[in-house]
């Protein structure tokens, strides 16, 4: 699940990063088009020999968690093990990557949004660093804002290896992941 906000005018926004990183997957892995199902773009295939199933919550990062209702009703579900949350992380710096197994929501509207959906913090994420704001700026403000094309250039450099990294996530788990990616 890949965390953003619908519309253009998020398109290339710091908060938007997670919808970018699942765009990219969708493409690397030759999905079909994403589908509107009631509070997500959706599409599914198969990777590694496992059903996978991308989601953009169209909801508005606040209330990302809505959109779990398209994963929550699948037979088997375990959100430790079969949720992979995507999200921009602006307490790392430009191109910082980590996959984590759980943990807090670290302020992130949209990680308190799913975690209160699940009543759980025990889910994957895979935070991706858009820089820190600058003293004086709000930082919803900053998330809410273009990335610079220095910075936007980086994130985009990453997507092939993070395309990678979710599928050591997907084959291998949340800790080789980690132990590969995180830097």
């Amino acid at each position: 699940m890949g965390l953003g906000n619908p519309g253009p005018e998020y398109d290339a926004t710091r908060h938007n990063v997670g919808w970018w990183v699942v765009d990219r997957l969708a493409y690397d892995w030759q999905m079909p088009p994403f589908e509107r199902r009631r509070w997500a773009l959706v599409t599914e295939g198969e990777v590694a020999k496992r059903p996978v199933r991308l989601v953009k919550p169209t909801t508005y990062m606040n209330r990302s968690g809505l959109a779990l209702r398209v994963l929550r009703d699948l037979e088997d579900f375990d959100p430790s093990q079969d949720l992979l949350v995507v999200v921009d992380d602006a307490a790392l710096d430009v191109g910082r990557i980590r996959f984590r197994p759980g943990g807090g929501t670290g302020g992130h509207k949209g990680l308190r949004s799913i975690s209160d959906a699940l009543r759980s913090d025990a889910y994957g994420r895979l935070r991706v660093g858009v820089g820190l704001a600058p003293d004086g700026v709000d930082l919803a403000d900053w998330v809410l804002s273009p990335m610079p094309q220095e910075d936007e250039d980086i994130v985009v450099g990453l997507l092939p290896e993070l395309t990678e990294g979710v599928e050591v996530w997907l084959s291998e788990g949340i800790e080789a992941a980690m132990n590969r990616f995180n830097r």
